[in-house]
């Protein structure tokens, strides 16, 4: 566990696993997880990647056990990307392969629009690019609103870890990690995201980016990936066979063997 004290009074927590051969010069992986979640989400991941690359997983501002704003907050996808570029200063980070979670991988995409030099690569797992328009969104703000943070978390969490097809202990631990973002966060993000379209930014991203989704994910919809790799450039679209729910947590190792290809492919 490590804190760094960065711009705009963010006392921001991140974790650093590094257990490639002392004597080697590794790239870096930066996983970045999703809206009401924190860098525990990843934990499935780290062991699969960290034997042969530096893997930094962060707590955004507002989650986890980084600062959280007071109510009011000027919420952005630019903001959350100039934290993680400050992380990465921080750190000394040139350049790294950059992973995100559902808005995560929204938060990605921004980062690699404005930040091209910094990445090697982008990926975004189950992650949406346009929130403008759509109905669910609004609807989860009420629901926040109305019942809490954890109704939210357990009438969505369907879609997340599929009922009968994961470990129920893993699915309440996920709803119990999701319930520790503090309520205000969560309708401020919300509110925000529901103004959020990336479309006209996408076809300027050219870095390698990969979209992972479960082949039988609610949210694998003609108009979410398929869409989301039209209007990027350089993107290599893969739905997982046989899987469910958000792949990045329902098949880690799956995830992590297509990314392993994905990045040795973007070489040749």
């Amino acid at each position: 566990m490590a804190t760094v004290q960065l711009p705009g009074d963010l006392l921001m927590h991140y974790e650093d696993d590094d257990f490639t051969d002392p004597w080697s010069s590794p790239e870096t992986v930066i996983l970045h997880h999703g809206n009401a979640k924190s860098s525990r989400l990843w934990y499935g991941w780290v062991p699969l990647l960290a034997r042969d690359y530096r893997v930094i997983r962060v707590d955004a501002r507002g989650f986890g056990r980084s600062t959280v704003p007071a109510p009011g907050y000027p919420w952005s996808l630019g903001g959350f990307a100039d934290d993680l570029r400050h992380l990465m200063d921080h750190l000394r980070i040139d350049r790294a392969h950059l992973i995100g979670e559902t808005i995560g991988g929204t938060i990605a995409l921004e980062f690699a629009h404005r930040f091209p030099e910094r990445l090697r690569t982008v990926t975004t797992c189950t992650s949406p690019y346009k929130f403008a328009g759509v109905q669910a969104y609004l609807d989860y703000y009420n629901l926040v609103k109305e019942q809490g943070v954890e109704a939210w978390v357990r009438q969505t969490a369907s879609r997340r870890l599929e009922p009968g097809a994961s470990d129920p202990g893993h699915q309440e631990w996920y709803i119990q990690e999701m319930s520790r973002t503090p309520k205000h966060v969560v309708l401020e993000t919300l509110a925000y995201l529901a103004t959020v379209d990336l479309t006209p930014v996408l076809p300027k991203i050219t870095l390698p980016a990969l979209i992972l989704v479960a082949e039988h994910s609610a949210l694998n919809t003609p108009d979410r990936a398929q869409s989301l790799a039209g209007l990027l450039p350089r993107a290599t679209l893969v739905e997982v066979p046989g899987a469910s729910g958000y792949v990045q947590h329902s098949a880690p190792a799956r995830c992590v063997a297509i990314w392993r290809e994905f990045v040795r492919s973007s070489r040749a």
